[in-house]
């Protein structure tokens, strides 16, 4: 490991158990990959996380504590534009979550998306105002801007106005552990607590109307029935906004003896590796992405992958996906078929998977990382 020669602050609200509960997504995971992974790169990681409301310390057990709640230092924010300035004890701050507040360091934002503004109706209305606005803050108050694919440059841009020489593009990764196969055993004995036999087709995300996950359970429920027998469709994601519907589908094909298995809480990292390593063809119809941790994830555990043809997911992808129109059910069936039963076409995907996730690894994006933090520094 590298001495360190920088101090970086970073962002962990998104890692805390206590107000995450204990279910990471993608930006936790981002976040929780940063904190890992940034110390070889010469970089000492300062943690902090911003508390509830009214709720003090409680619940910060990775970071240290904010003094306030995001809540009441953006009132200040607003309250004394340009005169306040939070105190950090750090060179620079790295911002994962749209949390932005002006401090008295530089202050490098990742902003992930602009989902709440192209796509309104995607989200949880309660929370989209609250989400462009936060979005909207973080871009004008941030140094720099990392976005996490070029495909998000051009909504960065359209939705917020940065300008592009202010972002910088550091792709997402793979922890080096998932470029190894976990044990068989413990692989077996985790397929067996589901109830599951090896082979089934996959989905790994929170059921939310961007996922398309509707779509894919038409897609499964249209193969032949030898097929669906003998490969399930294993679903993994805790129900997001407006999933209603989707929640319902999926207990009605259920309840007609389907050989369907929704795991909605399920939270044990090393279980989903074999939950991953045991599946015969992963599917990301994903109507919206700003990158899709959950394909390369694949790619590290030799399962050939069915993508969305659209957003960020080609890019991602590469050519190592079966790519399809996510709007279209018949084609994702398709290519579920044809990655399920053509073992030339499996053993292509997999091979070039493999070496796709090989290239994207948290090493490397930490390292693209620190560099964007020294390049802002020299400033």
């Amino acid at each position: 490991m590298k001495p360190a020669d920088l101090k970086v602050g970073l962002g962990t609200t998104m890692v805390e158990p206590g107000l995450t509960g204990g279910r990471l997504d993608g930006i936790g995971v981002y976040t929780r990959a940063l904190m890992q992974h940034l110390p070889a790169t010469g970089c000492e990681v300062a943690p902090f996380s911003w508390p509830r409301p009214r709720q003090g310390a409680s619940g910060i057990t990775v970071g240290q504590a904010f003094p306030q709640s995001f809540e009441a230092a953006t009132l200040v924010d607003l309250v004394t534009p340009r005169k306040h300035r939070v105190h950090m004890p750090t060179d620079i701050f790295h911002v994962t979550d749209y949390r932005v507040v002006r401090m008295d360091c530089p202050v490098v934002a990742s902003l992930h998306d602009a989902l709440p503004i192209k796509h309104p109706e995607w989200c949880n209305p309660k929370l989209r105002g609250l989400k462009n606005w936060l979005q909207a803050k973080a871009a004008r108050k941030a140094d720099h801007v990392i976005a996490l694919s070029h495909f998000a440059i051009a909504e960065l841009v359209e939705c917020f106005g940065i300008d592009e020489r202010r972002v910088s593009v550091v792709p997402c990764g793979v922890d080096e552990e998932w470029l190894t196969a976990p044990a068989p055993s413990a692989v077996a004995a985790t397929l067996a607590s589901y109830g599951l036999q090896p082979g089934y087709f996959f989905f790994v995300g929170t059921l939310q109307p961007r996922k398309n996950v509707e779509r894919l359970l038409d897609a499964w429920l249209a193969l032949p029935a030898p097929i669906r027998a003998e490969r399930a469709l294993v679903i993994v994601g805790a129900p997001g906004a407006r999933s209603e519907a989707l929640v319902a589908a999926i207990r009605r094909a259920q309840a007609a003896g389907e050989n369907l298995v929704w795991l909605d809480r399920l939270t044990d990292h090393g279980q989903l590796r074999h939950l991953y390593a045991g599946a015969g063809v992963f599917v990301f119809p994903s109507l919206y992405e700003g990158y899709g941790i959950p394909v390369l994830e694949a790619f590290a555990s030799n399962v050939p992958v069915v993508a969305a043809n659209t957003t960020s997911l080609p890019e991602v992808a590469g050519d190592a996906a079966l790519l399809v129109d996510p709007l279209d059910s018949g084609a994702i069936g398709d290519a579920m078929r044809i990655l399920a039963t053509d073992s030339v076409a499996r053993a292509r995907c997999i091979a070039a998977g493999r070496a796709r996730a090989e290239q994207l690894t948290w090493q490397n994006t930490a390292r693209l990382t620190a560099k964007v933090y020294r390049a802002v520094l020299s400033q």
